[in-house]
C-alpha cells in the first residue's frame, strides 16, 4: 500500500514570493473570473435586446445556455485532470484569449445556427481550461491560514469587477440609444465589443505576470500520471464528499435567491421596479459578504463561519415564506440584504475548506473537479424542479414548496459541517493525516 503523503508545495511555493506579488497575481485571478462570464451571460442586462438582434425567441436562447450548463458539468472532471498538467498561466491565457475571439464572432451577429458553435466554444474556454485552474491558482497564491480571505476575496471582488462591466456596458447601451437615436440591435454588438477588448485585456496580463509557482511533490511511482489511481485515491477520502455536500447545499441557498423577485412580486404585491431594486440592491452585498466572511473564518474557524452564514441563510429563507403579506418594504429589504450577504458569505467560503483537508497540491485540480462535478449539479435539477412545480401547483404553493427544499437541504449542508468539523478534531487529536492512503 502507498501513501500519497499531504501537500507542503503551497508553502514552499509561496516562500519564493513577496507579498506585493502574490497580491497583484490574485489581483490578475480576480479581474479573471469577473470578466469572463459576464460576457457569456449577457441575458442578465440585454436579454430582449439579444432576442431582437438574433432573431431568435426566448426557448431558443434558453436552448444554447442549457447546452452550456451541460459543457459545464461533462468538463469540471477534465477542468481538474488539466489544471493539475498544465499551468493556470498558460490555461487562463487561452481561455480569456478564446473567449474574447469567440466574443467577435458574437458580435459580427452571425446567424442563429452559429451561436450553438459560440456558446459549445464558451463552454470549453470557460468550463474547462478555466474553472479548476483559475480555483487551484487561489489556492497556490494563499498561504494556508490565508485561504478564508482569499477565497472570500475571490467572490467578493469578482462581484464589483462584474458590477463595473456591467454600469460601464448600460452606460455605453443608454448613451448609442437615448443620446445618439440608434436602434437597440444597432448598438448590441458595441457592448459586446467592451467585453471583446475587456477580455483580450486580462489575457494579456494573464500571460504576462502570472507566474504561479507550484512544487507540487513527486508522485510515487506506482500512481505516477495514472488518473484512475488519483481518483480512487480522492473517492476514498470521507471529507472529499463532505466538501462536496457542503457545496451543494450552500450553491441551492444561492439559487434560490434568482427566484426572489417574482416571488416578490406575488406574495408582496411588490411593482416590477420595486422588486428590481430590492433585488439589484442584493447584488451589492457580494463585496461584503465574500471579504467580510473570508477574513473572519481565518479568524475563527472556517467551518465555524459556514455554519452560522448557511443557517442565517436558512431563517432568512423561512422568513420570508412566513412573513405577512402586508410586510413592509424596509423589512422585505433587510431579509433580502441578510439572505443576500449571508449565501455571497458562504460562497466565498466553502471552497477555502478544501486547504484543511490537507489534498496533495498534485491532486488539487483534480479534486477541485470531483467536487465541482457533484456540487454544481443544481445547475441542472433546481430549474427543472421548478419547472415541475410551477406546471403542476400555481400561486405562492410554488415558493413554498421550492423555498422549503432548498432549506431542508441547507440542513442536510449543517449536519455536514459537523460530521467535517468532527473528522477533524478526531484526527488532530490521533495525529492522523486527514488524506487516505491510495493502494
Amino acid at each position: 500500500m502507498a501513501t500519497l503523503s499531504p501537500a507542503t508545495g503551497i508553502d514552499n511555493a509561496q516562500s519564493h514570493q513577496s507579498g506585493l506579488q502574490r497580491y497583484f497575481q490574485f489581483f490578475i485571478l480576480l479581474l479573471a473570473a469577473g470578466s469572463i462570464y459576464p460576457l457569456i451571460y449577457l441575458r442578465q442586462n440585454f436579454e430582449t435586446t439579444i432576442l431582437e438582434t438574433f432573431h431568435i425567441s426566448s426557448s431558443e436562447l434558453g436552448t444554447y445556455y442549457s447546452m452550456l450548463g451541460t459543457m459545464f458539468l461533462l468538463t469540471y472532471l477534465p477542468s481538474g485532470w488539466l489544471a493539475d498538467r498544465v499551468s493556470p498561466r498558460l490555461l487562463l491565457t487561452f481561455s480569456m484569449m478564446a473567449t474574447g475571439i469567440l466574443g467577435l464572432w458574437y458580435a459580427s451577429i452571425p446567424d442563429k445556427s452559429a451561436l450553438y458553435w459560440i456558446f459549445l466554444g464558451w463552454g470549453i474556454s470557460s468550463g474547462l481550461t478555466f474553472w479548476a485552474a483559475l480555483l487551484k491558482g487561489v489556492k497556490i497564491l494563499a498561504r494556508p491560514h490565508e485561504q478564508g480571505r482569499f477565497f472570500g476575496g475571490l467572490e467578493g471582488m469578482r462581484g464589483l469587477v462584474e458590477a463595473i462591466l456591467a454600469t460601464a456596458a448600460v452606460a455605453l447601451f443608454t448613451y448609442y440609444v437615448d443620446g445618439k437615436g440608434l436602434a437597440a440591435a444597432e448598438t448590441l454588438p458595441s457592448v459586446i465589443m467592451l467585453y471583446v477588448y475587456n477580455s483580450f485585456a486580462v489575457g494579456v496580463l494573464c500571460f504576462l505576470f502570472l507566474r504561479l509557482k507550484d512544487d507540487t511533490p513527486v508522485k510515487t511511482s506506482a500512481s505516477k500520471n495514472n488518473l484512475l489511481a488519483d481518483l480512487r485515491f480522492l473517492l476514498a477520502v470521507p471529507e472529499l464528499w463532505l466538501i462536496a455536500i457542503i457545496i451543494l447545499c450552500g450553491y441551492q441557498l444561492f439559487w434560490a435567491t434568482y427566484s426572489f423577485s417574482a416571488f416578490l412580486q406575488e406574495k408582496y404585491t411588490m411593482t416590477a421596479s420595486a422588486a428590481a431594486f430590492i433585488t439589484v440592491a442584493k447584488l451589492w452585498m457580494r463585496p461584503i459578504g465574500g471579504l467580510g466572511a473570508g477574513f473572519l473564518g481565518d479568524k475563527i474557524g472556517r467551518e465555524n463561519v459556514l455554519a452560522i452564514t448557511m443557517t442565517l441563510s436558512i431563517l432568512g429563507l423561512l422568513a420570508l415564506l412566513f412573513l405577512p403579506s402586508t410586510a413592509g418594504s424596509f423589512v422585505l429589504l433587510f431579509v433580502v440584504l441578510l439572505i443576500g450577504v449571508m449565501t455571497y458569505a458562504t460562497r466565498g467560503l466553502y471552497w477555502s475548506i478544501l486547504e484543511s483537508r490537507n489534498i496533495p497540491t498534485r491532486v488539487t485540480g483534480l479534486a477541485i473537479g470531483v467536487i465541482s462535478l457533484i456540487a454544481y449539479t443544481p445547475d441542472i435539477y433546481l430549474p427543472k424542479l421548478n419547472g415541475y412545480l410551477a406546471d403542476h401547483y400555481t400561486g405562492l404553493a410554488v415558493y413554498q414548496m421550492y423555498f422549503g427544499f432548498i432549506a431542508a437541504s441547507g440542513i442536510l449542508g449543517l449536519v455536514a459541517i459537523g460530521f467535517l468539523k468532527s473528522r477533524t478534531k478526531i484526527r488532530a487529536a490521533a495525529q492522523i493525516p486527514t488524506t487516505a492512503a491510495a493502494e
